[in-house]
């Protein structure tokens, strides 16, 4: 038994254990069947946190097939467990840091929307090499991201998106959208908070070309 979970009996398993993807080889990249036993547009959460979005997205689109990405291991426990809550049969996990995903995991051409919400800003600057968004990522993602598949940025911290700006300019193989207030694009609890207090919300859209 994987020691994330607790089984309710010797012969039980617990359900949430069965949601979080381990890759059986974690230096070659994963199939999508290995993933989701069924063929659908997949949208990956990158840092998925509480999982409140991950959720959301999962039951509003049950024809998409939804994995959140999240390294912290009580995070994933409690996303496994929600998702068996909501009964949802399209949403997973998989616990490991984004870029090694990215990189190493994630099946080339597989990604369909890829979405970053309210990444750690890292504010001071010699912490700013471990900011998630940045040049090897834009990179990387365009490999695991389909033809025309998208990436979707939203950030509270105004220097951090002046930082992904310039980033996002000079990656190669993008094209930037339009973005407009979406009611339907669900929110996280952070972005809740945010909007709750009066703060603005920037945010980035892009597509593969």
């Amino acid at each position: 038994m994987r020691a994330a979970f607790r089984a309710h009996s010797a012969n039980a398993p617990d359900p949430a254990e069965l949601i979080e993807f381990a890759p059986a080889d974690y230096f070659a990249r994963a199939n999508m069947s290995d993933v989701f036993e069924r063929p659908a547009p997949l949208e990956i959460d990158l840092g998925c946190g509480e999982g409140a979005f991950l959720i959301a997205m999962a039951a509003k689109y049950p024809a998409r097939n939804f994995l959140g990405v999240e390294r912290l291991l009580g995070r994933v426990r409690k996303v496994c467990r929600l998702v068996v809550h909501h009964q949802l049969t399209n949403a997973r996990l998989l616990r490991i840091e984004t870029a090694y995903a990215l990189r190493y995991v994630l099946p080339l051409g597989s990604v369909s929307t890829a979405h970053v919400l309210f990444p750690d800003p890292w504010p001071k600057r010699h912490h700013q090499p471990r900011r998630l968004i940045q040049d090897g990522f834009m990179e990387a993602l365009h490999g695991i991201l389909a033809p025309g598949g998208e990436l979707r940025i939203k950030t509270d911290d105004q220097p951090y998106f002046m930082w992904m700006e310039k980033i996002l300019a000079r990656a190669k193989g993008y094209e930037q959208l339009d973005w407009p207030e979406d009611p339907e694009y669900p929110q996280t609890n952070f972005e809740r908070r945010f909007v709750a207090q009066g703060m603005p919300i920037y945010r980035a859209r892009l597509r593969k070309v």
